[in-house]
């Protein structure tokens, strides 16, 4: 059994440990590339489904994305972007999912629904405006952890989703899994839709509080023990 002093550990290190940053700031540049070069490929087949036809659900099809938001000039060159970038996105989120898992910093920064789900859905009344006070909060608010969780695993599928893409044939099981080959493929853009509205709130809110990104950079001041 856990001793209390070792569950409160991870609240007296600094608000985002230097790996957390670096992890951080890395995903900048990477999901960059991974964007501009995957909508490039997108230009070379925008119908998702077989044979150029429309697929099913996916309800943006046929739409070019604009030239300045691609990487990679034409369909080879932006699959070499694609496919190399990959490798470094995927070691850089498993870096970041092994520190969280052995440095105990999943406590305070995954979603719990027995710890969190009461405290997201106060937090949520209180953007909207139904909730006159803010709950109290740790490093994070329920919201948030469910939020970044929700990232993490956007993440997972995306990985296996291009997985799927890179390779269709001999990960067939993974393949059947995701619906097939044309799903796959509009759950891969799907997944990078919400990976953007993610983002345009994530700055959104850290312009609200700016010291959030000031412990981003510095890591923050150290809790007295």
């Amino acid at each position: 059994m856990l001793s209390s002093a070792r569950v409160q550990a991870p609240e007296r290190r600094r608000p985002q440990p230097w790996l957390i940053r670096v992890t951080h700031w890395l995903n900048v540049p990477l999901l960059l590339i991974m964007a501009a070069s995957g909508l490039q490929i997108l230009v070379a087949y925008p119908m998702l489904g077989p044979q150029g036809r429309p697929y099913g659900w996916y309800p943006f099809q046929g739409i070019p994305p604009p030239e300045w938001m691609r990487l990679g000039n034409w369909l080879a060159g932006a699959r070499h972007w694609h496919f190399a970038f990959a490798w470094f996105l995927t070691l850089n989120g498993v870096a970041y999912v092994l520190y969280l898992a052995l440095s105990g910093e999943w406590r305070r920064r995954l979603f719990l629904p027995r710890r969190d789900t009461h405290n997201a859905l106060d937090t949520l009344a209180f953007y909207l405006r139904v909730r006159k006070h803010a709950p109290a909060q740790g490093l994070y608010n329920g919201l948030q952890r469910l939020a970044y969780t929700g990232t993490l695993a956007l993440g997972l599928l995306a990985v296996l989703s291009g997985l799927v893409l890179y390779k269709p044939v001999q990960l067939g099981v993974l393949t059947s899994l995701l619906g097939g080959y044309d799903a796959a493929r509009a759950i891969h853009l799907v997944i990078l839709a919400l990976l953007a509205l993610f983002t345009v709130g994530h700055i959104a809110l850290v312009l609200l509080h700016p010291r959030s990104l000031a412990e981003m950079v510095t890591g923050g001041r150290k809790p007295d023990a």
